[in-house]
């Protein structure tokens, strides 16, 4: 887990945040301040992601915001995003002051996906317990899914998400039960001869091991 204090996250290595059951708001600004600070942070299954309120409620929300544009050439923005990942990309740019050289370079830290992509699925991943809805908001209220919300405005990779995420799953059961398996029979290993090592585990006891 990540505490949110001065001392965590800051210049140490990537960082990988599971974004599943996170809100959106309460951990972009905790990501938003770390990155400031100079850590690299990659947020995976941001499709996972939530916000308060019902998808109907957020559905409207999502249309006005779609039609805030230029009047005079719509071309040149602002630019409005389907996918979840980018989704929580601009949410987090809007919180670090992104066009000056310093928000720049902390945005450069950040990276989004959607899934949990090659080589995030074996890498160890945090949450982030401050962010998280089953602390932060009370039971029974309205939540939407981000993936849920991004595929009813059009965002066509669903499916496909599924597919591949259900693949990953398979796979990292199957793992799983080896690595299981591979633990007990080290374990039967030891019991098996527990009287042998007595004597060679006095010794390293005693030289500190």
């Amino acid at each position: 887990t990540i505490e949110t204090n001065k001392e965590t996250m800051v210049l140490e290595k990537t960082k990988v945040i599971d974004g599943r059951d996170h809100l959106l708001g309460r951990l972009a600004s905790i990501v938003a301040k770390e990155l400031l600070a100079g850590q690299k942070v990659v947020i995976v299954r941001c499709d996972e992601m939530v916000v308060s309120g019902s998808l109907v409620r957020n559905r409207v929300k999502y249309a006005q915001f779609r039609k805030k544009r230029m009047s005079t050439n719509p071309n040149r923005g602002p630019f409005h995003f389907k996918s979840p990942a980018m989704m929580v990309w601009r949410t987090i740019r809007g919180m670090v002051h992104q066009k000056t050289v310093r928000g720049a370079e902390a945005l450069n830290r950040l990276s989004t996906f959607d899934g949990i992509p090659e080589p995030y699925d074996k890498q160890t991943r945090v949450v982030v317990p401050a962010a998280l809805r089953v602390i932060r908001i009370k039971p029974g209220r309205h939540y939407t899914i981000i993936g849920t919300l991004a595929d009813s405005i059009g965002w066509k990779h669903k499916d496909l998400l599924e597919r591949l995420e259900s693949k990953r799953k398979a796979e990292s059961k199957e793992f799983y039960e080896q690595k299981k398996a591979k633990n007990a029979l080290r374990r039967k290993a030891e019991e098996a001869c527990a009287g042998e090592l007595t004597k060679v585990n006095e010794v390293l006891a005693a030289s500190g091991y």
